[in-house]
């Protein structure tokens, strides 16, 4: 899958907030934690010796949110997100998240928190969004549903209007449940 398609998608997806990073980030400028976190995750699991370093990211666009949800991610909280439009990958010729794949979760720093495993992947219409789906992306009991609808929606919308196109209350989303399998070490 094109890496910049799916960092896009993940960074962009639990809030509203404009607050953005404007520093880059090069597979070169790989902060050492995320090949610390893999080493000793290969360590505990000789089975994935021979598997590459995932590919690691944060979620949303701003330090407060990223850094929000990544503690949620860990308290186990937050065990999923919304990774793009359908259409959006269809368009792309991607392919869907795999179930397996894991992933290495950092906060806004670029610090690995944990590693991810996908473990479902479903398409949605957005208007079918179960609550508990929206409690698991947004990682709150406290109104889910219309907390992940307007943050969606917003973000959709502003993607969608670059494009000369709008969203449908029946655009299908993909959403992709996780588990934490490698927590940070404190």
């Amino acid at each position: 899958m094109n890496r910049l398609f799916l960092v896009v998608c993940i960074l962009f997806f639990a809030s509203c907030k404009s607050e953005t990073k404007t520093e880059t980030t090069t597979e070169n400028d790989i902060d050492q934690s995320v090949y610390n976190m893999w080493n000793d995750f290969v360590e505990a699991n000789p089975k994935f010796h021979d598997d590459e370093l995932p590919e690691s990211w944060y979620f949303h666009n701003n330090k407060a949110d990223a850094n929000r949800l990544a503690k949620l991610t860990l308290s186990g909280e937050k065990n999923a997100t919304t990774t793009g439009l359908y259409d959006w990958y269809k368009a792309a010729g991607a392919d869907l998240p795999d179930i397996g794949t894991k992933h290495i979760v950092t906060d806004f720093s670029g610090k690995a928190q944990a590693i991810i495993e996908v473990k479902h992947v479903d398409t949605i219409p957005f208007n079918q969004m179960p609550k508990d789906f929206a409690a698991m992306d947004m990682g709150t009991q406290i109104d889910p549903l219309k907390k992940w609808k307007k943050a969606h929606w917003d973000f959709f919308e502003s993607i969608m209007k670059e494009r000369g196109e709008k969203p449908t209350e029946d655009m299908l989303i993909v959403f992709e449940r996780f588990k934490v399998i490698w927590p940070e070490k404190k």
